[in-house]
């Protein structure tokens, strides 16, 4: 039995259901139009009226299921006339996923500049056609999505998020530490920090609609995905560890009280148990959904706010014996002074800033929930900015208060007062005490229980009423706990839904209305407890200090980069930003970073360069517009630019290639060897010319532009595709000799495939082939011309391994069924329907004949070959004629390929008779000089020896249709016969020429004698004379000196070196 190769053959069943009968409708449109290129990905899922589910991919021409496109019919317009333009609106901008308003497609310039025409289907177009100019419409989501404004979504958040578990139990204690002199420097450097980041994402958030993802969205839409990628990781487990803090100062506070009734004896377990217990309440609320989590944050807050007011009342109160005795003395300027140095005790600055810090990190609390805001753009600046200086004076104020009024050491016994008459000088840690009428100088030695030192519960004392202390505290920390365990899942699925991380795809998914992250909160749950169970709240702070700010510094860093880039996009409405002052804030955060703790900031930074190598290796299928690609872009023109005012140097000579492919997958041979020419050296340019009517082929050159690149990339090519319009082959050619390339990246070598079927074509294919050859020396680039055996041009293959027919079986308004089958062209994008779309696709086989399948692959292998590693062999250069050395120079870098790498260099040259082992020995010290190491150096001295006559006999009868033959009739006769056939080789001309043609067949002997068993052979190419020597005749030349050889490159260089051996 034969081989047997089964193709797919794709049928589609298309119904469109417009009661009471079905229809059908062609579109064709802009088949090049790609809405992948210019919109971010889709975060919600569009919901059809009957339940169904389109969700956008984001990829591939036309329009999915999710972007379907109505009747447009000609609309007067503003100016008074039918038209098929339209005014500008909003709509057509939106992305195809917007949950603000349906997004529209404007007419392209296509259907404004051609006829406008309908496709009927059926003869009968009043039944069957539909107009062809069409607008999109998407199915209406019947879903109410709980949306908030900046008060009640950003700034409450972040006021709640700020005033953490900070505030009430370690704020006194940090003043304490620093003393109020640098514990305002520790408060005024946080709000530096965060209000240099907060202006930055004000920039950022308004230069475009904000979506789901808060920090991770803003990093990633402006850095790109490598950094958003990694850093969304980052910040996310930040805002999971968070939550763990927040919960651990809660229970910190409830140990405190049950401590005083001896209801806990064992600190650590008991705060992991409570910690614990608390925070699978939090999650049970999280789960809920936002909206009861925002009602829980309006109660938190109402009670923080008491809780704050409270405590500047109890200052005023007169103290009691009972907190004099615990160091509360009210408002004591003494006290105050006293407070004023630091008094570091096991900490230092910077030890006590990251304890702190993480105080000022809630300010991304309400654009970590941007996609549940009902306008981010203005809220997210306002309320974020707002909520910075809010709390950050009511820190400053309630530690300046606290140090006003409360030592640092304090025994908490009535009993230690200074009686009256005691003559005691007041001086050193305890006179503001002592000047009070208190002793605590017993504290000097052992260590006391109270004062702003060794009580966390300070706040509590100072209080008017206690338990308002307690209730706050619990607000405070629980808002925020509970404002960090709906970011992170929120955070975490943003991270997801992009599909960055593959692996994570599964944490992706959302329930119920607003998308919650089920999953997402799980995660973070099990983080959370894992943390919880250090039962530590000076651990685990510094912890999330440095995560923290290496987001903050990426932020401010991003809005850097994308106002130093300069790109035309960036235009945030925000204007009160300096790209300068965001660079100051990215680089301090580094530095507090690093002063923190050194190793922390190394360890974060070595996590997200992995994250971002690994990115960056995965190369994840997604465009955003990023500021990174604009740099990247500004670079390349600079670059451009300064090559052009340094001159060329043969040194610095790299093989440019104009590879005349057609589209790129049709000559895979040409390709690959032009990949192997200048992968890491110089440019490739795939260049395809389209021959007729620009009116009919520019469609297909416009659809192809991004497809060919987007293969040349799939298929991880270092190349660019280029393609032209004309009318001849030589024509398309020339423009493209002419005007590729930029400054010096501009092609040097033109390579070809060698034309096979020149003795069965036209003439004027065959002159437009030579043409292109003589043009590219008259521009002088170097040539290039592939010969396999087989021939190069796999197209057809392509074509009917790729080949679809669709069938569409459609009951029409009469009730007969009527069966139709398009060809792939009809469906480049998906057929536009006005209602209900339902799409079957079956896949069957179309068997090949055994003999066409054996041929096609025996084809393909062949073509492929340079994809494949070569086994041992040589690769056989006969450098005839001295070109400049290109001949030598892309045959040696061949060599250092790791696909060639097993193959040795042969050399081979013509010498004269006697003269072998000189020439052997000149040619020999040339290499050394050049640095081109060779196995072997033959020479050649026989090539002015006559051919064979079975050879001379194949050339004659190659050349036989196309000779004139005018010698064997009359002068009149001849001259008649040159007239009217002056494209054929005259007799005259092939004597002319005789040693010139014997030459190339008695080269193809010796290459036959020498280098049938090569991996690769490389000839000098014979350069015909123009004027002098007849296009057929010069194909022959090339065909008979290539004939029946393995893969042969001929090259000749424009004689302009390209190898030296100086310095």
């Amino acid at each position: 039995m034969g081989q047997q190769n089964n193709t797919y053959t794709l049928h589609r069943i298309i119904l469109v259901i417009n009661s009471p009968r079905f229809q059908v409708l062609i579109f064709q449109g802009n088949s090049a139009y790609d809405r992948s290129c210019d919109e971010p990905p889709n975060y919600e899922e569009t919901s059809f009226s009957d339940g169904t589910v389109a969700k956008g991919n984001g990829t591939g021409n036309g329009y999915d299921i999710g972007e379907h496109r109505a009747i447009r019919h000609s609309v007067v317009s503003a100016f008074g006339h039918d038209t098929l333009d339209r005014v500008p609106n909003i709509d057509f901008y939106r992305n195809a996923g917007s949950v603000s308003g349906n997004r529209a497609v404007r007419p392209s310039l296509h259907e404004l500049h051609h006829v406008f025409k309908q496709v009927s289907v059926y003869g009968d177009s009043s039944h069957w056609a539909l107009p062809g100019d069409l607008e999109s419409v998407l199915p209406q989501d019947n879903n109410v999505f709980v949306r908030f404004g900046w008060i009640k979504g950003v700034l409450v958040r972040c006021m709640l998020n700020i005033w953490g578990v900070m505030l009430f139990i370690r704020l006194s204690w940090v003043f304490g530490q620093a003393g109020w002199g640098l514990g305002i420097v520790v408060i005024v450097l946080s709000c530096v920090v965060t209000t240099t980041t907060g202006l930055s994402m004000s920039a950022i958030c308004t230069n475009g609609v904000v979506r789901g993802g808060g920090a991770y969205y803003l990093i990633s839409r402006s850095l790109g995905p490598e950094f958003g990628g990694s850093i969304g990781l980052i910040f996310a487990f930040a805002n999971a560890v968070a939550v763990a803090m927040y919960v651990v100062g809660f229970a910190e506070t409830v140990f405190d009280l049950l401590k005083v009734q001896s209801m806990c004896v064992y600190q650590t377990n008991d705060i992991r148990i409570i910690g614990c217990i608390t925070v699978v309440l939090l999650l049970g609320i999280s789960v809920a959904g936002m909206e009861w989590e925002a009602k829980a944050q309006i109660v938190l807050l109402i009670i923080l706010l008491v809780a704050i007011v409270n405590v500047f009342v109890g200052t005023v109160i007169p103290a009691t014996p009972e907190k004099r005795s615990k160091g509360f003395f009210n408002y004591d300027a003494k006290v105050f002074m006293e407070n004023f140095t630091p008094d570091f005790r096991e900490e230092n600055f910077f030890s006590v800033f990251a304890i702190f810090f993480p105080a000022a990190t809630g300010i991304l609390a309400g654009a970590n929930i941007s996609g549940d805001l009902k306008d981010p753009q203005a809220a997210i600046p306002k309320g974020t900015l707002l909520a910075i200086f809010i709390t950050g004076i009511t820190y400053l104020g309630v530690a300046l208060c606290v140090s006003a009024t409360v030592v640092r050491d304090a025994t908490g016994n009535i009993n230690n007062t200074i009686a009256a008459g005691m003559n005691i000088v007041c001086n050193g840690s305890y006179a503001a005490a002592c000047e009070n009428g208190w002793d605590f100088s017993s504290c000097a030695v052992t260590k006391c229980s109270f004062g702003s030192m060794n009580n966390f519960q300070v706040m509590t004392m100072v209080s008017g009423f206690g338990p308002l202390i307690t209730a706050g505290t619990f607000s405070a920390t629980l808002s925020s706990a509970l404002a960090s365990l709906v970011s992170a899942p929120k955070v975490f699925q943003a991270l997801c839904q992009d599909n960055i991380y593959t692996a994570l795809k599964f944490f992706a998914k959302g329930h119920g209305k607003n998308n919650e992250p089920i999953r997402g909160y799980v995660l973070t749950f099990i983080i959370a407890v894992a943390f919880i169970l250090i039962a530590n709240l000076n651990v685990i702070a510094p912890i999330i200090s440095n995560f923290f700010l290496a987001s903050y510094a990426l932020i401010n860093f991003s809005c850097f980069h994308a106002s130093y880039a300069k790109s035309p996009g960036w235009r945030p409405a925000y204007k009160y930003y300096n790209m300068w002052l965001s660079l100051f804030g990215a680089v301090l955060c580094c530095a507090v970073m690093f002063v923190i703790n050194w190793w922390a900031a190394l360890i974060t930074y070595a996590i997200e360069i992995f994250l971002y190598v690994y990115v960056t290796v995965k190369k994840p299928n997604v465009n955003w517009g990023s500021s990174t690609q604009a740099v990247t872009f500004v670079s390349a023109v600079n670059n451009a630019l300064t090559l052009t005012g340094v001159e060329d140097h043969v040194k610095n000579f790299r093989p440019q290639c104009l590879v005349l492919t057609g589209a790129p997958k049709n000559r895979p041979a040409l390709l690959d060897l032009a990949h192997c020419f200048t992968k890491n050296y110089g440019l490739c340019l795939t260049c395809e010319v389209f021959v007729g009517q620009k009116t009919r082929t520019v469609t297909d050159l416009n659809a192809g532009m991004e497809k060919n690149q987007m293969w040349l990339n799939k298929k991880k090519r270092k190349a660019f595709y280029s393609a032209v319009v004309c009318d001849n082959f030589r024509q398309g050619a020339e423009s493209l000799l002419q005007v590729s390339g930029l400054g010096r990246l501009r092609p040097n070598i033109l390579m070809m495939g060698f034309k096979k079927n020149w003795r069965t074509v036209d003439y004027a294919d065959v002159q437009s082939y030579t043409g292109v050859l003589h043009d590219a020396f008259d521009f002088e680039y170097g040539t290039v011309l592939l010969r396999m055996t087989q021939g190069l041009d796999v197209a057809h293959i392509i074509k009917a391994q790729g080949k679809t027919t669709h069938k569409s079986v459609l009951r029409g308004p009469d009730g007969t069924v009527r069966r139709h089958e398009y060809t792939e062209a009809h469906f480049n994008r998906h057929l536009l329907l006005k209602q209900k779309v339902i799409r079957i696709q079956i896949k069957t086989y179309t068997p090949q004949k055994a003999d066409a399948v054996t041929v096609n692959d025996r084809l393909m292998s062949i073509n492929t070959q340079f994809q494949r590693k070569q086994g041992q062999g040589t690769i056989d250069v006969w450098w005839l004629f001295d070109d400049g050395g290109l001949t030598l120079l892309l045959p040696y870098i061949l060599t250092t390929r790791k696909k060639f790498k097993d193959c040795k260099m042969r050399i081979f040259i013509a010498g004269q008779p006697g003269r072998t082992e000189q020439d052997k020995e000149e040619m020999k010290s040339l290499l050394v000089k050049f640095r081109i190491k060779c196995a072997e150096i033959h020479v050649i001295d026989d090539f002015n020896q006559k051919p064979s006559s079975y050879n001379w006999k194949v050339f004659e009868d190659m050349i036989e249709p196309f000779r004139l033959h005018e010698g064997s009739k009359s002068t009149t006769n001849a001259e008649a016969l040159r007239k009217e056939n002056t494209w054929k080789i005259s007799d005259a001309e092939l004597d002319t020429f005789e040693e010139k043609t014997n030459l190339q067949v008695r080269l193809n002997e010796l290459l036959q004698e020498n280098s049938r068993a090569a991996n690769l052979i490389v000839v000098s190419m014979p350069i015909a004379r123009l004027g002098s020597v007849s296009d057929y005749l010069y194909m022959a030349w090339l065909d008979i000196l290539t004939k029946n050889l393995p893969p042969t490159i001929l090259i000749r260089g424009n004689h302009k070196s390209v190898l030296t051996f100086y310095s």
